[in-house]
């Protein structure tokens, strides 16, 4: 079934230091059942990029019957980490405000991010209610927990992204073509070290406290993760870090490492268009063996796979 949708542009959510955050909301129309969400966090390494950098959210995936919700937060140049997270959390609380106005599924909400979007999208996730919230209390009597969060090529341990760095491959994208290349992400032009004030090997508690992996316990949402081969902005690495940790503490999680592919893929409309991609796919599930396989995917296909059977509950 395909929905007509309702687009709700610049809609305030929070006024941070009288700073305007704004979303666009896209609501399918005419569904039966409140619309479960997926929040939008769009890439730029914490300093570039706004709400509308992303793919058509119509398409992927209102018309499919999910409400989009793209979100700005704070950028770098603007203030620093944990600035960013207090956003992404203020959005999720804002939105189970409005659920009633908006006929939102305030149980069932999910994260996707991009790159740094990725990052934050993870760090939600893993962090949950009450914690990297010690001086954000808009809309506190509403969770920021999520129920699903699939994180695309985000950063994790920022100490550990030299070690793996690649100039092998290349990514034409709209948030790359916009990043000037990094020669070491300790640099203190880095946007790991932009984001926290200063270069990450000499501030490590910064560094930890920004990880995701920091705050996994056990009893996280299911995460997707899917991250290219070929990346030369975040090394793959940082993503089977995050998948490592999650299968540790017993969380359902699935990581999709796609062949031959660089950063950012998820801002190309035509992705599935035409072609699978040959993928290898690890997946963890509470007792149960780790899976893990060679298959081919359409990679939007993926997505709105695993946002359905998260976020939809069947009767």
């Amino acid at each position: 079934m395909s929905y007509q949708v309702k687009i709700l542009k610049d809609l305030v959510f929070s006024s941070p230091e009288e700073k305007s955050l704004l979303l666009d909301l896209y609501l399918p129309q005419h569904a039966k059942e409140p619309l479960p969400v997926i929040v939008w966090l769009h890439g730029g390494g914490w300093r570039i990029g706004n709400r509308k950098l992303g793919p058509d959210f119509c398409q992927f995936f209102a018309e499919k019957g999910f409400a989009m919700a793209s979100i700005e937060y704070r950028l770098s140049v603007e203030a620093l980490f944990p600035a960013q997270i207090h956003d992404v959390k203020t959005a999720i609380r804002w939105l189970r405000s409005v659920a009633d106005e908006y006929h939102l599924d305030s149980k069932n909400i999910g994260l996707w991010g991009s790159s740094a979007g990725g990052h934050l999208a993870a760090l939600a996730a893993t962090t949950g209610s009450g914690i990297l919230e010690e001086l954000e209390h808009e809309y506190a009597e509403f969770s920021s927990d999520v129920q699903a969060v699939v994180d695309g090529y985000g950063p994790t341990d920022f100490l550990q992204m030299d070690l793996h760095h690649t100039s092998d491959g290349s990514s034409n994208d709209p948030e790359t073509a916009h990043l000037h290349p990094v020669l070491h992400h300790s640099d203190i032009d880095s946007p790991e070290s932009q984001l926290l004030g200063a270069p990450i090997h000499l501030v490590p508690d910064r560094v930890r406290k920004a990880n995701p992996i920091t705050y996994i316990k056990g009893g996280e949402p299911p995460f997707l993760i899917m991250h290219g081969t070929n990346d030369t902005a975040v090394p793959a690495h940082q993503s089977e870090l995050l998948y490592q940790a999650l299968l540790e503490k017993g969380n359902d999680a699935t990581i999709c490492l796609i062949d031959g592919f660089g950063h950012a893929f998820f801002n190309n409309n035509d992705l599935d268009k035409h072609e699978s991609y040959s993928v290898k796919l690890r997946t963890s599930r509470s007792g149960e063996k780790e899976q893990i396989e060679t298959t081919h995917i359409k990679i939007f296909e993926m997505i709105e796979s695993f946002f359905r059977n998260h976020l939809i509950k069947m009767d």
